[in-house]
Parts: structure tokens; C-alpha cells; sequence
């Protein structure tokens, strides 16, 4: 499981780490700093539909374990915070106990915002114009494949979505006429191993 995609990985292995991330709004505000760059807590409440002073407290809490950090301008709540720079990954073979329960708790918690991003798209799509209601979308598909296959699949998906990173960080590379998409990605077995 990962929050984004990227050549420089932090693995996450510590249960409270991975339960400080796991708090919704947390997870909403690192998310969104991933996508602004950087915001003050004041910027980010407009964001993700909180208070600043619940932005502030949420934004400190991130910096402390590592998720985010101050850009060292402004002061108070005026000061910009920047994601920490890699892209987290967490829910590996080799979690158990706390670090397994807690890493399912995230995953939780980040594939219920996905859901919730997805149902809303549904909810307001039609007021889109024709061309971007239907680049948008959704599909699912059954196959029969090997666990290797399965891991084939997942890298080139997210080597497709590598060849627009760019743009995420740097603005100035966005073609006319971009808008901000958000691309999840979902390969998994459909039922247990027997």
C-alpha cells in the first residue's frame, strides 16, 4: 500500500506512526500537502474543511513524526508547511502484530477517502463538460494471474502514472487546459489463498 507514487519511499514500520497518519484529517491535510506543495494552516482549513486552529495542531502533529515539515517562512499560523518529501509506504507481507493492525487501520482510513473522493466525482460528473465526463472513469475487469503477474500489473500501472509526477511538483509544467486528477489504483485477489 502506498499514498502516492514515487522512486523515493519511506516505509512505514512504527505503530504509532502509522497511527498518528491513520487520524482522517491528518491523512486529509498530508494528502493535500502533497498536491498544493505547501500551505499555511490558514490556506489548508479552506482545503480540507476545518478550522485553521485544527489545521495548526494536525500540521504540528505531522511534523513530529516526520510527515511534514515548516518551509522556515512566516510566522504563527501564516508559517508554510511542505510534505516531508517522500512518498509513504506501508502494508507489507512482513507486518504483524501492532504494526499489522495498525497499518490496516491507515489503509482503512486511506481507502475510505479514495471511496468517498469517487463517490463525489459520481455525484457532480454530469456538470463537467462532454470531453472530461468521459476521459473520467472507472472500470473493472477479472483475471487469472500469478502473484508475479499481479505485481507486474501493479508497477505498470504506477509507471503510467510516473510519466505525470512532474507536473504535481512543479507547476510551471502543467499543460492548458490541466486539472488536478486523482488516480487510484486497484489490483488485489479477489479471495483467499486455500
Amino acid at each position: 500500500m502506498s499514498d502516492g507514487v514515487g522512486n523515493e519511499r519511506r516505509k512505514l514500520t512504527d505503530p504509532h506512526e502509522l497511527r498518528v497518519l491513520a487520524h482522517p484529517t491528518r491523512l486529509r491535510i498530508l494528502q493535500a500537502l502533497y498536491e498544493l506543495g505547501s500551505a499555511t494552516a490558514t490556506e489548508m482549513a479552506d482545503h480540507v474543511d476545518e478550522s485553521p486552529a485544527n489545521c495548526s495542531w494536525h500540521l504540528r502533529q505531522l511534523g513530529r513524526h516526520g510527515f511534514a515539515e515548516e518551509t522556515g517562512e512566516g510566522h504563527g499560523r501564516q508559517r508554510p508547511w511542505r510534505p516531508a518529501g517522500r512518498s509513504l509506504e506501508w502494508g507489507g507481507s512482513d507486518e504483524a502484530g501492532p504494526v499489522a493492525a495498525a497499518s490496516d487501520a491507515l489503509s482503512a482510513v486511506f481507502m475510505e477517502q479514495k471511496f468517498d473522493q469517487i463517490r463525489a466525482w459520481q455525484a457532480w460528473r454530469r456538470t463537467d463538460p462532454a470531453p472530461w465526463q468521459d476521459a473520467g472513469g472507472f472500470a473493472e475487469s477479472t483475471l487469472w494471474v500469478t502473484a508475479a503477474e499481479l505485481a507486474e500489473i501493479n508497477a505498470a500501472l504506477r509507471e503510467v502514472v510516473l510519466r505525470h509526477r512532474e507536473r504535481r511538483d512543479d507547476p510551471s509544467k502543467r499543460p492548458p487546459g490541466s486539472r488536478r486528477v486523482s488516480v487510484f489504483t486497484s489490483a488485489v485477489p479477489t479471495d483467499p489463498a486455500r
